[in-house]
């Protein structure tokens, strides 16, 4: 079967209990887990955290919790394929049988249920790539970026494209943050996702990162303008 898994420890320093923290009248880990249950794709939403209070709230939501994750994979520096590998070892351990399983990160209000069916099509279409997530055009050229020194002057970081016109310069790209997808022995190979992976496009103004209050308004306000104009395209 095809499964989520969403990772949401319970320890967020920078936005306390962020996780379940509510928005826009829900928990917000609410978002992540009612996308992967509307996507079609998904025959189940697994949530790994070590948090009592995420446990019961997720399960409020549909999502199932068979196991608790341990604390040495629950730290700040804990990446995001470990803990993935820990669910898919765990849940074949109780009988599981696992096809492919995407990982949803928790704070992503913004998630579209259809991104994540249409990059499990991408995940199957073939390639060689071991992983398929969403990406997001950067604003800017990344190579007309500045450095701003200590005495407030500014210095390009590619100098040799100081005069080179934005539209001659190749487009770049950021990880969207929202979710990964790929077979559950690639998670258990321990490979590193975005050099082996294929992308799906997701326009700028629908990715946000939320690392910090500042981060929260921005998209409390980016979702309340999405949420208005679905009301009125439905008018």
């Amino acid at each position: 079967m095809n499964i989520a898994v969403i990772p949401a420890r319970g320890g967020s320093k920078r936005i306390p209990r962020k996780n379940i923290k509510p928005f826009a009248g829900k928990p917000m880990i609410a978002y992540a887990i009612e996308a992967a249950r509307s996507s079609g794709v998904c025959d189940t939403v697994v949530v790994s955290t070590d948090d009592d209070e995420i446990a019961r709230i997720a399960r409020g939501y549909g999502a199932e919790l068979p196991f608790t994750r341990p604390p040495e994979l629950a730290d700040d520096h804990t990446p995001t394929v470990p803990v993935i590998a820990h669910a898919i070892e765990t849940l074949r351990g109780l009988g599981w049988e696992l096809d492919k399983v995407a990982c949803i990160y928790p704070g992503v209000p913004l998630i579209d249920a259809g991104d994540i069916a249409g990059a499990l099509d991408v995940l199957e279409a073939g390639g060689g790539a071991g992983y398929a997530f969403p990406v997001a055009e950067f604003p800017s050229a990344i190579q007309r970026a500045l450095r701003r020194e200590d005495t407030g002057r500014s210095a390009p970081y590619q100098p040799e494209h100081a005069l080179t016109r934005t539209q001659d310069l190749e487009p770049a790209f950021y990880d969207a943050g929202q979710f990964y997808w790929a077979h559950a022995d690639t998670w258990l190979a321990g490979g590193t996702i975005h050099l082996d992976a294929h992308t799906v496009v997701l326009p700028e103004w629908r990715v946000v990162d939320i690392d910090t209050p500042e981060d929260w308004d921005r998209a409390e306000l980016a979702f309340d303008a999405l949420r208005q104009r679905g009301a009125d395209a439905s008018r």
